[in-house]
């Protein structure tokens, strides 16, 4: 795995009841600027309506890309960003985040 390559970030994310989604809301708009300043982008977001085949009941689920590891560790790290990081803690019972790289051809 090399850290220097660009990586997208598939996030699943499961809401606390009673508010969760408005929370996670309000945490998105807080976090954009500090992803924004750090190369990130994000792509279109999906509510995962039938799971086929195995067991899948995420609320949310979307890709964030990122430049590449250690641009994602510094986002991590930026104070600004750490100061509103509680606000995903409350939004969410459950996340997942997997580290993927595009299939070359």
């Amino acid at each position: 795995m090399d850290d220097n390559q660009p990586f997208s970030m598939l996030n699943a994310l499961w809401f606390k009841p009673d508010g969760g989604a408005e929370k996670y809301k309000e945490y998105q708009a807080a976090a954009h600027p500090f992803a924004e300043k750090y190369g990130a982008t994000a792509s279109d977001a999906f509510v995962p309506v039938q799971s086929l085949i195995g067991e899948f009941d995420a609320d949310l689920m979307f890709f964030i890309h990122w430049p590449d590891f250690e641009t994602f560790q510094k986002f991590l790290a930026d104070p600004g960003y750490q100061a509103i990081q509680p606000l995903r803690e409350e939004a969410i019972t459950k996340s997942l985040l997997i580290r993927c790289n595009k299939v070359q051809p």
